[in-house]
């Protein structure tokens, strides 16, 4: 399995394989806390090779630094499809989010998960503009 992309935006699209993001972004400045980010959206594209099975399963958490979830985990199946001849092959998975509720300045997590081990981890920083 490898981890493509992986990336909080502001929006992200799928369609037919391919997949489309808009305003990749690791910080968000605030003037005040807490503060309501309005729209933004997790862009996924993971590969799988043949090998490793159709089915996998997956969980996307979004954590404080205390480790508490700011929102409810994503989490699902992905079930991939190999054409004839083709070793590997990748999904696309977009989790939109609204009303972000950001309660505190510091750092945040995007955690992925797949098949019960950790796969990769987006900071997201909420800093004071000075």
């Amino acid at each position: 399995m490898q981890t493509e992309i992986f990336s909080l935006c502001d929006a992200a699209t799928s369609d037919v394989g391919k997949i489309s993001i808009l305003g990749a972004f690791d910080t968000i400045y605030a003037k005040q806390i807490p503060t309501m980010h309005p729209q933004c959206a997790i862009a996924l594209r993971i590969r799988f090779e043949s090998s490793e099975g159709n089915e996998h399963d997956f969980s996307v958490k979004f954590v404080n630094e205390d480790g508490q979830h700011i929102f409810p985990p994503a989490n699902g199946k992905i079930n991939i499809n190999f054409p004839p001849n083709q070793r590997s092959s990748s999904t696309n998975l977009i989790i939109n989010i609204q009303g972000l509720k950001l309660e505190k300045y510091g750092e945040y997590a995007v955690d992925l998960t797949v098949d019960n081990r950790n796969e990769a981890s987006l900071p997201l920083y909420v800093i004071q503009p000075k």
